[in-house]
């Protein structure tokens, strides 16, 4: 199995080498050279099975001879034991034909988890078999950074740095990054926004001399290993809902794309996916792409469901690679006119993005509403975010076929949003039911490159 960059400038890598690298230094992504398919049968017999043997069945193609069998059951094993939910990702039903697929049973109460913990492991096993050490640089809407910080937090082999935007958090997700005493991991408070701490960390993937200085290593859903962990789940909701014998579709609250394309891998690999709905917020350039209006960034605008609060989805450079042809030089002079404020996406690129997705959008009062209709006519606690796509996957949905709408974080992430909407304030868990009391450490720190690479390598471990 072998990876190639999305801009075709950058040599084919492994499994392990794709994962360590993060961002290709051609400036593109990884993605494999070939999908792997399951078949009718081998997806069948996930039928009964674990969350775990169901990830391992499901990424074992990807992984090449990065890992033996063993290795990488005991990898997974560690990586979902921490979960507070025997099934990992259990489903409740919210209408007839219509079910949440509950991603925030993890440590830090978010989709995050699924990947960031199984990445953590991989990383410590790879790197303590090579002798090894790197620095993890992230960017965060909130969700990715507490989720690397505690899967990486104390590790022997890693030194991680979680860039995000000063303000723009939730306080539980501040407080998820900001708390953790460990002395490896280093939360920085960078004045500007998402996508103002997303361009810095490209900034230094493309420093080649900062990059090797440091052994720079990118855990954004940049790194395929994010993704493909996300791949699990849309295998594990649709066999509890009957396929490979029955269709299902999918509804994602996405501001950086990369579950929603976790979806697309699945659907790549044999699942009978029927539609798969990208749901955005205020902030919709995804959505306005999507219906024909091209890719053109605007001001990002702060709403009740922060992390999607994002104009560059760079997950979508994956889709436009597959859209494209696979060609490159077209993905690079796509991404070359981002940089200027945007580009329009080609006829026949159109039609090969929309034969695929499908998108709608929330506003924060359509978010409100959807959160309090939630907790009167289903019983549920919805965040923001699953509020977004609970609206859109209403709007969307085939009755003939299932829905499955994907609940990104747990309400008490974002007590404030949910609190106006219902008149409840939800209660963080028993394990983190102290949050509030922990002291905070961080650094805040100007939207300004020289100055974070400074900051970086000063406090490296020795």
């Amino acid at each position: 199995m072998r990876y190639i960059s999305t801009r075709g400038q950058a040599p084919a890598l492994t499994f392990e080498e794709a994962m360590l690298t993060g961002l290709a230094r051609d400036g593109g992504l990884y993605v494999p050279e070939v999908i792997p398919t399951l078949t009718s049968d081998q997806i069948a017999a996930l039928h009964g099975k674990s969350y775990e043997e169901t990830a391992f069945a499901v990424m074992r193609p990807f992984i090449g001879e990065t890992f033996t069998d063993d290795e990488f059951r005991q990898i997974i094993a560690r990586a979902y034991a921490g979960f507070n939910h025997g099934a990992r990702a259990p489903m409740v039903q919210l209408a007839p034909g219509h079910f949440l697929l509950e991603l925030f049973h993890g440590p830090t109460l978010a989709f995050k988890d699924f990947a960031m913990q199984l990445i953590g492991q991989m990383f410590q096993a790879a790197l303590a078999r090579r002798g090894d050490r790197v620095t993890i640089v992230g960017a965060t809407s909130g969700d990715t950074g507490s989720a690397a910080i505690e899967a990486f937090r104390g590790l022997s082999n890693v030194d991680v740095f979680i860039l995000y935007p000063h303000g723009r958090v939730s306080d539980v997700q501040r407080r998820q990054m900001t708390t953790p005493s460990e002395s490896n991991v280093h939360a920085l408070a960078v004045d500007g926004d998402f996508d103002d701490c997303q361009a810095r960390l490209k900034d230094m993937f493309n420093d080649f001399e900062f990059r090797d200085g440091v052994k720079l290593a990118g855990v954004n859903s940049i790194n395929w290993g994010r993704v493909l962990a996300q791949v699990v789940y849309y295998f594990s909701a649709a066999v509890s809902l009957g396929a490979p014998a029955r269709e299902v579709s999918f509804t994602v609250p996405t501001g950086n794309f990369g579950d929603i394309f976790a979806g697309y891998i699945a659907k790549r690999m044999g699942l009978p996916i029927r539609d798969l709905i990208v749901a955005t917020n205020q902030n919709d350039i995804l959505d306005r792409c999507l219906k024909g209006q091209g890719y053109h960034k605007t001001s990002v605008h702060p709403s009740i469901s922060p992390s999607m609060d994002i104009q560059v989805s760079s997950n979508f450079e994956r889709a436009l690679f597959d859209a494209y042809g696979r060609d490159g030089n077209a993905v690079g002079q796509l991404m070359a006119e981002l940089g200027q404020g945007g580009f329009d996406v080609s006829q026949g690129a159109m039609q090969a993005l929309q034969a695929i997705y499908r998108s709608g959008r929330a506003s924060e009062e359509e978010t409100s509403a959807t959160i309090a209709t939630a907790r009167e006519t289903m019983g549920e606690l919805l965040c923001p975010h699953s509020a977004v796509g609970v609206k859109v996957a209403q709007e969307q949905r085939d009755m003939a076929v299932p829905m499955v709408t994907l609940a990104t974080a747990h309400p008490a992430k974002f007590p404030d949003a949910v609190e106006a909407a219902t008149g409840v304030r939800p209660d963080l868990p028993p394990h983190m039911a102290d949050l509030f009391d922990r002291p905070e450490r961080f650094t805040r720190i100007d939207n300004d490159l020289d100055a974070l690479k400074k900051h970086i390598k000063e406090n490296l471990s020795a």
